[in-house]
Formats: C-alpha cells, structure tokens, sequence
C-alpha cells in the first residue's frame, strides 16, 4: 500500500489520474446509455471483489503479545 500512496503522491501518478478522471468523463458524455447500461454487471462484480479485499482474504491475526487485546483473550486460570 505505501508504494501505491507514494505512485499517486508523484508526477506521473497524478497524470495517470488525470487522465482516468478525463477518461470517465468521455465515457459518461458520450456513451451514457453504455454505462447507465453496465451499471448493474458492474454493481454485481463488485461484491465478490469487496468480500475478497475487504476481509483481507480471511486471514485473521492474532493480536501481538504484550498489548491489552492480548491479554483480554487469554484464558483465566
């Protein structure tokens, strides 16, 4: 993820969103119908893209040793 925020913190990361932000535009300008028409396609792709990405993949990690999370999980003895 740094490497991506430091891509869109430079030059050419900013001329690559620029012309994306001038690409959608086209699109929405000239072809409204298309996308007004993909909109649902688009809706239903980004559901399983969103539960792949935004449950990190079902990996769950362990608080680290040490910190109040850790110690609240450990059993009483």
């Amino acid at each position: 993820m740094g490497a991506f925020c430091y891509f869109l913190g430079s030059k050419a990361g900013f001329a690559a969103t620029m012309f994306a932000a001038v690409l959608g535009i086209y699109l929405l300008a000239t072809h409204t119908g298309h996308v007004l028409g993909a909109l649902p396609y688009l809706l239903l792709l980004a559901c399983p893209l969103m539960h792949l990405f935004g449950h990190h993949h079902g990996h769950h990690h362990e608080p680290a040793p040490g910190t109040a999370e850790s110690e609240r999980n450990q059993p009483t003895k």
